[in-house]
């Protein structure tokens, strides 16, 4: 049977399932083979923080979306098209996030009266017509994948566990997707266990030949790849692009990178990744504890290597003391931040960004400190580079400050040339630097207004280190009043004399009234926002701040050529209050603390009326 194809310019999909129904492995493979055919793709996991959570109830619904298409996209998607439900707990939990007239294939064999009351049905959705404004699919998933298996030696647990790769194999059918890649990848995943293996490919081949083969599947689509500039591309998640980031700055300092790390979520994929990387001069140490983790990396910095710590919001705050320290011995130092949802515990697996003032003001006395934001998954790459260039170049803790959303998320990079990298190379003090034959440790260099670096056994260059006020030059310990006074103004110059790129504003008018700024992950959410409501005629600027401290020396001057500044963020206002105060600017903060991104239609729904009234 021939069936008809139908050419798509985008589309979106959520796979949702209990915790351990492999969601995120099978939204994983069908980005992989999404990228292989050079869609851009946007993807948003989802899930739980229990390592199991209970099976059939809401809480333990884990699901991943991707959006892809043949353009530029943004952003992953406000809501699916298509939602492949593996249980009932899963089509209650994402069904108001669909359009009416989405497609919503259904794992039938889940739909026990039993798993209905478990999540407050009194009749069985599929049949009662309360999803009438939908594409159904009732699709057998576990009984069709377990027969498919009957003549594999595994037993029938792990042939139902396999229903995911049906389910897949039905997508990568419907969505005309490569499969090569996914059985390959599944002779790796289970190598040592061929049994496994075979039967996992089994089932995706089996989901894939239902597609052909069914009638209640007639058209299948195609998603021509994008246009995307030259280059060689993967796709990586921002975490990923985070740790090769570190491995790349690295290299282009000709200096070692040390990792003190201890495991948090949603940070631990990057002591994960770099862990990999011995050969590149990389060496990670998961110490005991947050506290012990940044003092190694600090006493790694005081040993001419690039120190790195990574965590998120509650390990910030176990470091505060030691950054601080850090800033008193004004030493290169990058404290990478992935932002989750607080106070305390939280929502451990869900996105915030309200770490901003933890960063900018978290320490005792006065400890400025430099911090930067990347704005995507590939953009972690470039902004990692960004940080190692600000602390070897400044001699100064650099925070850096990424979240849940980007870091999990994933997108398609392009590969850059080593030449394309900045030099970040250092020259360490090899020699006396004062008139007296002495070393000044805390003789600046009038451009940086860093102090010189100098590695334990130098000889000649002996000097005292530790948290006590230095005296101005010899760093001798000084309790001076107007001494103290000076080296606080000192550092805090320091840090406010970095050279960062100008704000730029896209403004394409030049006849906006509007200017939204925004700063992190919610790039991708305002410019899918203004990027619609420029398509629909209305006027609206966008700028984002990639620098936070120090700001872009041009901040003040963009901010007050627009008559309202409006300032979305994953958090109450955090930025918005800085930039009241600093610049006076009557920002509107709109501000949401659900774990989740903004998604652009929300925004746009806001801009616009903001428009109106301005």
């Amino acid at each position: 049977m021939t069936k008809q194809v139908r050419q798509l310019d985008h589309v979106v999909i959520r796979f949702a399932g209990d915790s351990g129904d492999g969601m995120q492995l099978t939204g994983d493979r069908f980005t992989s083979e999404t990228a292989q055919l050079g869609n851009d793709i946007s993807t948003l996991p989802n899930f739980p923080a229990e390592i199991r959570a209970p099976a059939g109830t809401l809480p333990g619904v884990s699901s991943f979306q991707v959006h892809f298409a043949n353009f530029d996209i943004l952003t992953p998607g406000d809501s699916p098209n298509v939602l492949v439900a593996m249980n009932p707990a899963a089509l209650k939990a994402n069904l108001p996030d669909l359009p009416r007239g989405a497609e919503i294939i259904v794992n039938t064999d889940e739909f026990t009266k039993r798993n209905l009351t478990k999540v407050g049905y009194a009749s069985n959705p599929i049949d009662d017509g309360s999803l009438s404004g939908y594409t159904v699919h009732p699709v057998g998933l576990t009984s069709m994948t377990v027969k498919a298996l009957e003549d594999h030696e595994i037993s029938k647990k792990d042939a139902e566990r396999a229903k995911n790769m049906f389910a897949l194999g039905l997508l990568s059918w419907m969505y005309s997707r490569p499969y090569e890649s996914t059985l390959d990848f599944l002779d790796r995943k289970f190598a040592s266990k061929p049994k496994l293996a075979r039967a996992n490919a089994t089932a995706f081949k089996a989901g894939w030949n239902f597609g052909e083969t069914t009638e209640d599947f007639a058209v299948r689509y195609e998603v021509k790849p994008a246009k995307m500039p030259p280059g060689h591309y993967r796709n990586i998640t921002g975490n990923m692009a985070l740790a090769l980031g570190l491995v790349a700055a690295g290299v282009r300092s000709k200096l070692p990178v040390f990792l003190g790390a201890y495991p948090i979520t949603p940070a631990s994929d990057i002591l994960h990744e770099l862990s990999k990387h011995k050969r590149f001069g990389v060496t990670t140490v998961q110490a005991e504890d947050e506290i012990a983790a940044i003092g190694a990396a600090l006493g790694a910095s005081y040993g001419g290597a690039l120190g790195v710590t990574t965590t998120s919001g509650p390990g910030v705050a176990l470091k505060g003391e030691t950054i601080s320290l850090a800033v008193a011995l004004e030493l290169p130092l990058v404290i990478v931040d992935v932002q989750r949802a607080g106070p305390s515990t939280g929502l451990p697996t869900k996105t915030e960004q309200a770490d901003l003032n933890m960063a900018l003001f978290g320490r005792h006395g006065e400890a400025p400190v430099a911090v930067v934001a990347p704005n995507s998954p590939s953009d972690c790459f470039h902004a990692a580079i960004e940080a190692a260039r600000i602390a070897l170049t400044h001699r100064t803790p650099v925070i850096l400050l990424s979240d849940g959303y980007i870091a999990n998320g994933s997108e398609p990079w392009r590969l850059p040339e080593v030449a394309e990298l900045p030099d970040l190379r250092v020259e360490f003090a090899t020699e006396p630097n004062g008139d007296d034959g002495r070393f000044l440790p805390y003789l600046r260099d009038p451009e940086t207004m860093a102090r010189p670096w100098a590695v334990p056994g130098t000889p000649g260059l002996e000097h005292r280190i530790g948290g006590l006020e230095k005296a101005d030059k010899t760093g001798d310990i000084s309790y001076d009043p107007a001494n103290h006074d000076f080296m606080v103004r000192t550092r805090a110059a320091r840090i406010e004399a970095i050279e960062v790129p100008d704000l730029e504003v896209d403004d394409p008018s030049n006849e906006a009234e509007v200017l939204v700024l925004g700063w992190g992950s919610t790039y991708g959410p305002i410019g899918a926002a203004c990027r619609s409501l420029r398509a629909r005629g209305v006027n609206i600027a966008q700028a984002h701040l990639r620098h936070l401290a120090p700001m872009p020396k041009n901040t003040g001057d963009v901010l007050r050529r627009y008559d309202r500044v409006v300032i979305p963020e994953m958090n109450l206002g955090q930025l918005a209050h800085v930039i009241r105060g600093r610049f006076l600017v009557d920002a509107l903060g709109y501000n949401q603390v659900r774990g989740l991104p903004f998604t652009a239609a929300e925004l746009e729904t806001m801009l616009e009326e903001v428009v109106k009234n301005a």
